[in-house]
Protein backbone atom coordinates (compact mmCIF):
# COMPACT_ATOMS: atom_id res chain seq x y z
CA UNK A 1 0.00 0.00 0.00
CA UNK A 2 1.49 3.32 -1.10
CA UNK A 3 1.03 6.97 -0.16
CA UNK A 4 2.00 10.32 -1.68
CA UNK A 5 5.47 11.47 -0.71
CA UNK A 6 4.58 15.04 0.34
CA UNK A 7 1.79 13.70 2.53
CA UNK A 8 4.17 11.36 4.35
CA UNK A 9 6.71 14.14 4.95
CA UNK A 10 4.04 16.51 6.27
CA UNK A 11 2.60 13.90 8.61
CA UNK A 12 5.94 13.18 10.30
CA UNK A 13 6.08 16.87 11.22
CA UNK A 14 8.65 18.28 8.78
CA UNK A 15 6.29 20.97 7.46
CA UNK A 16 3.07 21.58 5.60
CA UNK A 17 2.25 19.70 2.40
CA UNK A 18 2.82 22.81 0.32
CA UNK A 19 6.23 23.39 1.89
CA UNK A 20 7.15 19.72 1.38
CA UNK A 21 6.24 20.02 -2.29
CA UNK A 22 8.72 22.91 -2.55
CA UNK A 23 11.40 20.83 -0.79
CA UNK A 24 10.81 17.90 -3.16
CA UNK A 25 10.88 20.19 -6.20
CA UNK A 26 14.23 21.58 -5.01
CA UNK A 27 15.73 18.06 -5.27
CA UNK A 28 16.37 17.68 -1.55
CA UNK A 29 14.36 14.44 -1.16
CA UNK A 30 15.42 11.00 -2.39
CA UNK A 31 13.67 7.62 -2.44
CA UNK A 32 15.90 4.53 -2.67
CA UNK A 33 18.84 6.72 -3.69
CA UNK A 34 16.98 8.46 -6.54
CA UNK A 35 15.89 12.11 -6.51
CA UNK A 36 12.13 12.18 -5.86
CA UNK A 37 9.43 14.01 -7.81
CA UNK A 38 6.36 15.84 -6.53
CA UNK A 39 3.37 13.49 -6.44
CA UNK A 40 5.52 10.36 -6.31
CA UNK A 41 4.10 7.52 -4.21
CA UNK A 42 6.12 5.68 -1.61
CA UNK A 43 5.90 2.15 -0.20
CA UNK A 44 6.53 1.08 3.41
CA UNK A 45 9.72 -0.75 2.35
CA UNK A 46 11.25 2.27 0.56
CA UNK A 47 14.19 4.22 1.98
CA UNK A 48 13.32 7.91 2.37
CA UNK A 49 15.95 10.61 2.86
CA UNK A 50 15.82 14.40 3.05
CA UNK A 51 19.08 16.34 2.68
CA UNK A 52 20.85 12.98 2.98
CA UNK A 53 19.33 12.13 6.37
CA UNK A 54 17.12 9.07 6.70
CA UNK A 55 13.49 9.66 7.68
CA UNK A 56 11.56 7.03 9.62
CA UNK A 57 7.93 6.79 8.50
CA UNK A 58 4.86 4.61 8.34
CA UNK A 59 2.05 4.47 5.79
CA UNK A 60 -0.98 6.26 7.22
CA UNK A 61 -3.29 3.25 7.14
CA UNK A 62 -0.85 1.36 9.37
CA UNK A 63 -0.72 4.09 12.05
CA UNK A 64 -2.98 3.81 15.06
CA UNK A 65 -5.66 6.47 14.77
CA UNK A 66 -5.75 8.68 17.86
CA UNK A 67 -8.08 11.53 18.88
CA UNK A 68 -7.73 13.92 21.83
CA UNK A 69 -10.38 16.22 23.27
CA UNK A 70 -9.15 19.40 24.94
CA UNK A 71 -11.09 21.91 27.05
CA UNK A 72 -9.71 25.19 25.75
CA UNK A 73 -9.55 28.00 28.32
CA UNK A 74 -9.97 31.66 27.59
CA UNK A 75 -6.75 33.37 26.53
CA UNK A 76 -5.10 30.58 24.49
CA UNK A 77 -4.79 30.85 20.73
CA UNK A 78 -5.32 28.04 18.21
CA UNK A 79 -1.88 28.13 16.62
CA UNK A 80 1.43 26.31 17.00
CA UNK A 81 3.46 29.52 17.24
CA UNK A 82 2.53 33.08 18.08
CA UNK A 83 4.68 36.17 17.32
CA UNK A 84 3.28 37.85 20.45
CA UNK A 85 4.36 34.90 22.65
CA UNK A 86 0.83 34.22 23.87
CA UNK A 87 0.04 30.71 25.16
CA UNK A 88 -1.21 28.23 22.55
CA UNK A 89 -3.44 25.18 22.78
CA UNK A 90 -0.56 22.93 21.67
CA UNK A 91 1.57 23.68 24.74
CA UNK A 92 -0.42 21.38 27.05
CA UNK A 93 -0.90 18.38 24.73
CA UNK A 94 0.99 15.12 25.31
CA UNK A 95 3.94 14.40 23.00
CA UNK A 96 3.43 11.95 20.16
CA UNK A 97 6.42 10.07 18.73
CA UNK A 98 7.12 10.17 14.98
CA UNK A 99 3.84 11.98 14.38
CA UNK A 100 2.06 15.25 15.14
CA UNK A 101 -1.29 16.47 16.40
CA UNK A 102 -3.59 18.08 13.85
CA UNK A 103 -6.20 20.50 15.20
CA UNK A 104 -9.82 20.06 14.08
CA UNK A 105 -11.45 23.47 13.75
CA UNK A 106 -10.57 26.57 15.73
CA UNK A 107 -11.82 28.75 18.56
CA UNK A 108 -10.92 32.42 18.93
CA UNK A 109 -8.92 33.67 21.90
CA UNK A 110 -12.02 34.75 23.85
CA UNK A 111 -13.91 31.46 23.34
CA UNK A 112 -13.70 28.29 25.42
CA UNK A 113 -14.76 24.67 25.18
CA UNK A 114 -14.24 21.58 23.08
CA UNK A 115 -11.31 21.20 20.67
CA UNK A 116 -10.40 18.00 18.83
CA UNK A 117 -6.87 16.90 17.93
CA UNK A 118 -5.94 13.86 15.87
CA UNK A 119 -2.90 12.29 14.22
CA UNK A 120 -5.03 11.38 11.18
CA UNK A 121 -4.83 14.25 8.71
CA UNK A 122 -7.56 12.85 6.47
CA UNK A 123 -9.97 12.58 9.39
CA UNK A 124 -9.23 16.20 10.38
CA UNK A 125 -9.75 17.48 6.83
CA UNK A 126 -13.08 15.69 6.44
CA UNK A 127 -14.35 16.88 9.82
CA UNK A 128 -13.58 20.49 8.91
CA UNK A 129 -14.73 20.50 5.28
CA UNK A 130 -18.02 22.43 4.81
CA UNK A 131 -19.37 19.83 2.37
CA UNK A 132 -19.67 17.26 5.18
CA UNK A 133 -21.82 19.66 7.29
CA UNK A 134 -20.54 18.46 10.65
CA UNK A 135 -22.56 20.04 13.48
CA UNK A 136 -20.90 22.32 16.04
CA UNK A 137 -22.92 23.06 19.16
CA UNK A 138 -22.32 26.09 21.39
CA UNK A 139 -23.59 27.48 24.68
CA UNK A 140 -23.74 31.26 24.26
CA UNK A 141 -24.36 34.00 26.83
CA UNK A 142 -25.91 37.02 25.15
CA UNK A 143 -26.32 40.58 26.38
CA UNK A 144 -29.60 41.96 25.13
CA UNK A 145 -33.14 40.81 24.51
CA UNK A 146 -33.59 38.11 21.88
CA UNK A 147 -37.08 38.73 20.57
CA UNK A 148 -39.01 36.10 18.58
CA UNK A 149 -38.39 38.17 15.45
CA UNK A 150 -34.60 38.22 15.97
CA UNK A 151 -34.62 34.50 16.70
CA UNK A 152 -36.51 33.85 13.46
CA UNK A 153 -34.03 35.97 11.49
CA UNK A 154 -31.05 33.99 12.78
CA UNK A 155 -32.75 30.64 12.02
CA UNK A 156 -33.77 31.71 8.51
CA UNK A 157 -30.36 33.16 7.72
CA UNK A 158 -28.51 36.47 7.75
CA UNK A 159 -26.00 37.95 5.31
CA UNK A 160 -22.45 38.34 6.62
CA UNK A 161 -19.36 39.76 4.95
CA UNK A 162 -18.35 36.31 3.67
CA UNK A 163 -21.83 35.12 2.68
CA UNK A 164 -25.10 33.94 4.24
CA UNK A 165 -25.12 32.13 7.57
CA UNK A 166 -27.72 30.72 9.94
CA UNK A 167 -28.34 28.64 13.05
CA UNK A 168 -29.64 25.11 12.54
CA UNK A 169 -31.28 25.21 15.98
CA UNK A 170 -31.78 27.86 18.67
CA UNK A 171 -32.83 27.02 22.26
CA UNK A 172 -32.97 29.12 25.41
CA UNK A 173 -31.30 27.32 28.32
CA UNK A 174 -31.36 29.81 31.22
CA UNK A 175 -30.21 33.12 32.65
CA UNK A 176 -31.81 36.22 34.12
CA UNK A 177 -31.97 39.89 33.25
CA UNK A 178 -30.05 41.05 30.19
CA UNK A 179 -27.64 38.07 30.32
CA UNK A 180 -29.28 34.90 29.02
CA UNK A 181 -27.86 31.58 27.84
CA UNK A 182 -28.78 29.96 24.52
CA UNK A 183 -27.79 26.74 22.79
CA UNK A 184 -27.13 27.08 19.06
CA UNK A 185 -25.92 24.73 16.31
CA UNK A 186 -24.07 25.60 13.10
CA UNK A 187 -22.75 23.37 10.31
CA UNK A 188 -19.82 25.52 9.26
CA UNK A 189 -16.60 26.60 10.89
CA UNK A 190 -16.13 30.12 9.60
CA UNK A 191 -14.17 32.64 11.65
CA UNK A 192 -16.26 34.00 14.57
CA UNK A 193 -19.42 32.87 12.78
CA UNK A 194 -21.60 32.50 15.89
CA UNK A 195 -20.59 35.88 17.27
CA UNK A 196 -21.16 37.60 13.93
CA UNK A 197 -24.64 36.14 13.53
CA UNK A 198 -25.67 37.60 16.89
CA UNK A 199 -23.93 40.90 16.14
CA UNK A 200 -25.90 41.20 12.89
CA UNK A 201 -29.03 41.51 15.08
CA UNK A 202 -27.53 44.09 17.42
CA UNK A 203 -26.73 41.54 20.16
CA UNK A 204 -23.42 41.08 21.96
CA UNK A 205 -21.96 37.69 22.93
CA UNK A 206 -20.29 37.92 26.35
CA UNK A 207 -19.34 34.22 26.61
CA UNK A 208 -19.09 31.38 24.09
CA UNK A 209 -18.50 27.72 24.94
CA UNK A 210 -18.35 24.88 22.40
CA UNK A 211 -20.05 21.83 23.88
CA UNK A 212 -20.15 19.39 20.93
CA UNK A 213 -18.33 18.66 17.66
CA UNK A 214 -20.01 16.00 15.53
CA UNK A 215 -20.57 12.96 17.73
CA UNK A 216 -18.14 14.09 20.46
CA UNK A 217 -19.64 15.85 23.51
CA UNK A 218 -17.59 17.81 26.04
CA UNK A 219 -17.49 15.49 29.10
CA UNK A 220 -18.55 16.79 32.50
CA UNK A 221 -15.46 15.31 34.14
CA UNK A 222 -13.08 17.23 31.84
CA UNK A 223 -11.91 20.47 33.43
CA UNK A 224 -10.64 23.67 31.84
CA UNK A 225 -7.17 23.34 30.35
CA UNK A 226 -7.15 19.51 30.51
CA UNK A 227 -7.25 16.82 27.81
CA UNK A 228 -8.57 13.27 27.43
CA UNK A 229 -7.99 10.64 24.76
CA UNK A 230 -10.95 8.98 23.07
CA UNK A 231 -11.37 5.22 23.08
CA UNK A 232 -12.05 3.00 20.04
CA UNK A 233 -15.85 3.29 19.93
CA UNK A 234 -15.85 7.10 20.07
CA UNK A 235 -13.13 7.33 17.40
CA UNK A 236 -14.92 4.88 15.10
CA UNK A 237 -18.19 6.82 15.47
CA UNK A 238 -16.39 10.03 14.55
CA UNK A 239 -14.77 8.40 11.49
CA UNK A 240 -18.08 6.89 10.42
CA UNK A 241 -19.86 10.26 9.97
CA UNK A 242 -17.18 11.30 7.45
CA UNK A 243 -17.17 7.88 5.72
CA UNK A 244 -13.75 6.65 6.84
CA UNK A 245 -13.04 3.01 7.64
CA UNK A 246 -11.96 1.97 11.14
CA UNK A 247 -8.27 1.21 11.66
CA UNK A 248 -6.72 -1.74 13.36
CA UNK A 249 -5.22 -1.07 16.77
CA UNK A 250 -7.36 2.01 17.45
CA UNK A 251 -8.24 2.59 21.10
CA UNK A 252 -6.74 2.94 24.56
CA UNK A 253 -4.44 0.38 26.13
CA UNK A 254 -2.32 0.06 29.26
CA UNK A 255 -1.39 3.31 31.01
CA UNK A 256 -3.54 5.45 28.70
CA UNK A 257 -6.59 3.36 29.53
CA UNK A 258 -5.96 3.56 33.26
CA UNK A 259 -5.38 7.31 33.06
CA UNK A 260 -8.76 7.93 31.44
CA UNK A 261 -10.48 5.69 33.98
CA UNK A 262 -8.90 7.63 36.84
CA UNK A 263 -9.96 10.95 35.31
CA UNK A 264 -13.58 9.81 35.10
CA UNK A 265 -13.53 8.72 38.75
CA UNK A 266 -11.49 11.67 40.03
CA UNK A 267 -11.28 14.59 37.56
CA UNK A 268 -8.13 16.70 37.55
CA UNK A 269 -8.42 20.27 38.79
CA UNK A 270 -8.86 22.99 36.21
CA UNK A 271 -5.84 24.96 35.10
CA UNK A 272 -6.38 28.53 36.24
CA UNK A 273 -4.77 31.79 35.23
CA UNK A 274 -5.41 32.10 31.50
CA UNK A 275 -3.57 34.74 29.47
CA UNK A 276 -6.47 37.21 29.40
CA UNK A 277 -7.25 36.74 33.09
CA UNK A 278 -3.60 37.34 33.94
CA UNK A 279 -3.64 40.50 31.84
CA UNK A 280 -6.67 41.75 33.74
CA UNK A 281 -5.02 40.93 37.08
CA UNK A 282 -1.83 42.75 36.03
CA UNK A 283 -3.84 45.80 34.99
CA UNK A 284 -5.75 45.85 38.26
CA UNK A 285 -2.51 45.41 40.22
CA UNK A 286 -0.91 48.31 38.32
CA UNK A 287 -3.91 50.48 39.09
CA UNK A 288 -3.76 49.59 42.80
CA UNK A 289 -0.02 50.20 42.88
CA UNK A 290 -0.55 53.53 41.14
CA UNK A 291 -3.12 54.54 43.74
CA UNK A 292 -0.83 53.39 46.58
CA UNK A 293 2.09 55.32 45.13
CA UNK A 294 -0.11 58.40 44.77
CA UNK A 295 -1.20 58.20 48.42
CA UNK A 296 2.39 57.53 49.50
CA UNK A 297 3.67 60.53 47.56
CA UNK A 298 0.98 62.71 49.10
CA UNK A 299 1.99 61.58 52.59
CA UNK A 300 5.64 62.25 51.80
CA UNK A 301 4.81 65.71 50.45
CA UNK A 302 2.78 66.52 53.56
CA UNK A 303 5.61 65.29 55.80
CA UNK A 304 8.12 67.39 53.84
CA UNK A 305 5.92 70.46 54.22
CA UNK A 306 5.67 69.90 57.98
CA UNK A 307 9.42 69.40 58.25
CA UNK A 308 10.09 72.54 56.22
CA UNK A 309 7.76 74.55 58.43
CA UNK A 310 9.29 73.18 61.65
CA UNK A 311 12.79 73.72 60.29
CA UNK A 312 11.95 77.30 59.43
CA UNK A 313 10.58 77.90 62.93
CA UNK A 314 13.71 76.34 64.42
CA UNK A 315 15.92 78.59 62.32
CA UNK A 316 14.04 81.66 63.41
CA UNK A 317 14.16 80.68 67.09
CA UNK A 318 17.90 79.91 66.90
CA UNK A 319 18.49 83.23 65.17
CA UNK A 320 16.61 85.10 67.86
CA UNK A 321 18.31 83.36 70.77
CA UNK A 322 21.91 83.50 69.41
CA UNK A 323 23.23 81.31 72.16
CA UNK A 324 26.96 81.75 72.89
CA UNK A 325 29.37 78.97 71.96
CA UNK A 326 30.56 76.73 74.84
CA UNK A 327 33.79 77.94 76.50
CA UNK A 328 37.01 76.02 76.10
CA UNK A 329 38.00 74.31 79.40
CA UNK A 330 41.78 73.81 79.35
CA UNK A 331 41.89 71.96 82.66
CA UNK A 332 39.34 69.43 81.45
CA UNK A 333 41.25 68.80 78.22
CA UNK A 334 44.52 68.29 80.09
CA UNK A 335 42.92 65.79 82.41
CA UNK A 336 42.12 63.52 79.46
CA UNK A 337 38.77 62.46 80.87
CA UNK A 338 37.15 62.30 77.45
CA UNK A 339 39.87 60.08 76.02
CA UNK A 340 39.87 57.76 79.02
CA UNK A 341 36.10 57.38 78.92
CA UNK A 342 36.19 56.64 75.19
CA UNK A 343 38.97 54.06 75.62
CA UNK A 344 37.06 52.39 78.42
CA UNK A 345 33.96 52.10 76.20
CA UNK A 346 35.98 50.69 73.28
CA UNK A 347 37.64 48.08 75.53
CA UNK A 348 34.28 47.01 76.87
CA UNK A 349 32.92 46.60 73.31
CA UNK A 350 35.96 44.64 72.13
CA UNK A 351 35.62 42.19 75.00
CA UNK A 352 31.97 41.46 74.19
CA UNK A 353 31.47 37.99 72.66
CA UNK A 354 29.88 37.59 69.22
CA UNK A 355 26.11 37.27 69.15
CA UNK A 356 24.94 33.69 69.46
CA UNK A 357 28.33 32.29 70.52
CA UNK A 358 27.91 29.64 73.28
CA UNK A 359 30.13 29.74 76.34
CA UNK A 360 31.20 26.13 75.91
CA UNK A 361 32.11 26.51 72.22
CA UNK A 362 35.52 25.03 71.47
CA UNK A 363 37.37 26.54 68.58
CA UNK A 364 39.10 24.07 66.27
Amino acid sequence: MSEKLQKVLARVGLGSRRYMEEVIAAGRVSVNGQVAQVGERIEPTDELRIDGRKVQFQIEDEIRRRVLIYYKPEGEICSRNDPESRPTVFEHLPPISNDRWVMVGRLDINSTGLLLFTNDGELANRLMHPSNEIEREYAVRVMGEVTPELRKNMLNGVVLDDGPAKFESFTEIGGEGINRWYQVVVKEGRNREVRRIFESQGLKVSRLLRTRYGTVILPRELRTGRWMELDKQDIDNLAKIVELKPRQGTGLFGMAKRRNDRMQDKPMAARRGGYLRQQRRDTEQDQHEGQDNHHYNQRQDNRSDRQDRSYGNRERSDFRSERPAPRFDANRERSGNNFNNQSRDENKFSQRKPFGLKKGFNKP
